[in-house]
């Protein structure tokens, strides 16, 4: 099943998922002490999506040969364009948290965005592939991906999700360089992209009261800063060895979304530093198998596709990570294989899988 798969990756997956069920079932203690029902509902749903669900998607990725997926990378990508565009229909879609995100089948709520971050990565490393020698040329190469781009950002920012935002838009153009875009290209989106969150946070406030947060964390401090303020004191309490698993204090009643986005925050004051440092290290192990596997993949399609995963993987990690420690304005994005979301979990899981399908064809 995993044969000629790179065993590192594999390792590391396998011992980051684990954690990330320990470290989630410590931080949902936190919804026990005040929902004993929804404690075991989520308790129960992580589990089953981790150890059934991820399991099966993770095989499914290792076993499924990476080629198809340049094959049908447009209708995938139109499939989960249209499945994210779900969101907007009533009586199909989910509000929580002034966000319209999820869409309800029967009991279960799906996040579609988490498909479209694979389906855009996909797509856009099998146009690179299949106008290599055209590529340069902007009707070859930065017009299609700016026509994209620019439709995955009506979507995304219409529901409103600007954190899984910033890691599409990051993981694509982390494949679109590598795909051999020029550089004047390039510096053509970093500016677009800059003028348009410029002029996006001109007309959202709630965006404009993240910056503010992140500029003066004492800003409302009972309001918009209280779960940095939160995560700063839980990580700060965990001190250089954690006050030990299951002992956050933080947790009860304190930090806002304890087994979502602020688990890293838990995490933090249980295992102190030296915890942190290790979930650190193990995703940097992630990010260096897969940067080793895109160099020694197949083809080109397998390269980029591998920096496309890589890059999805390793950005949403950062940005949760990043948002905790106050180095980046709050984003709501889960840490992954850690964060509570059965469909965010079961894409990385997959992700992973297809990573390791693409190591099994490496040249060397």
């Amino acid at each position: 099943m995993f044969d000629r798969a790179d065993k590192t990756l594999l390792t590391t997956t396998i011992i980051l998922l684990v954690c990330g069920l320990v470290v989630f079932g410590s931080a949902a203690l936190g919804v026990l002490a005040s929902n004993e029902a929804k404690f075991y509902a989520v308790i129960k749903s992580q589990l089953i999506y981790a150890l059934v669900g991820g399991s099966i998607a993770l095989i499914a990725g290792s076993l499924t040969p990476y080629h198809l997926y340049k094959k049908y990378a447009y209708p995938f990508f139109v499939s989960a364009l249209i499945l994210t565009l779900l969101v907007f229909v009533p009586g199909l879609n989910q509000y929580h948290g002034g966000a319209h995100r999820w869409i309800a089948i029967g009991s279960l709520s799906v996040q579609p965005s988490e498909f479209l971050k694979f389906a855009f990565v996909t797509a856009v490393a099998a146009w690179c592939t299949a106008y290599r020698n055209k590529f340069r040329d902007l009707k070859f190469g930065l017009y299609p991906y700016l026509a994209g781009a620019i439709i995955i950002s009506g979507v995304m920012l219409a529901q409103p999700d600007f954190g899984t935002y910033m890691v599409i838009m990051l993981s694509s153009f982390a494949t679109y360089f590598v795909g051999g875009a020029r550089r004047k290209h390039i510096y053509i989106l970093v500016v677009t992209g800059f003028v348009g969150i410029v002029l996006l946070i001109s007309v959202r406030p709630y965006m404009l009261e993240r910056i503010k947060t992140y500029l003066n964390s004492g800003n409302d401090p009972r309001g918009s800063s209280w779960q940095l303020n939160q995560a700063l004191i839980a990580l700060g309490g965990g001190g250089l060895t954690g006050r030990g698993l299951g002992q956050s204090v933080q947790k009860f009643n304190y930090l806002p979304e304890q087994i979502g986005d602020s688990v890293f925050a838990v995490l933090g004051e249980e295992l102190g530093f030296l915890g942190v440092i290790m979930l650190v290290i193990l995703y940097g192990i992630v990010g260096v198998r897969g940067y080793m596997i895109s160099k020694t993949a197949g083809d080109q399609f397998g390269r980029l596709l591998a920096v496309g995963i890589v890059s999805i993987i390793l950005a949403q990690a950062s940005l949760n990570v990043c948002s905790m420690l106050g180095i980046f304005p709050l984003t709501g994005v889960p840490l992954p294989l850690v964060s509570h979301g059965g469909t965010a979990l079961m894409v990385v899981l997959f992700e992973l899988g297809v990573l390791l399908n693409i190591s099994k064809y490496r040249l060397v």
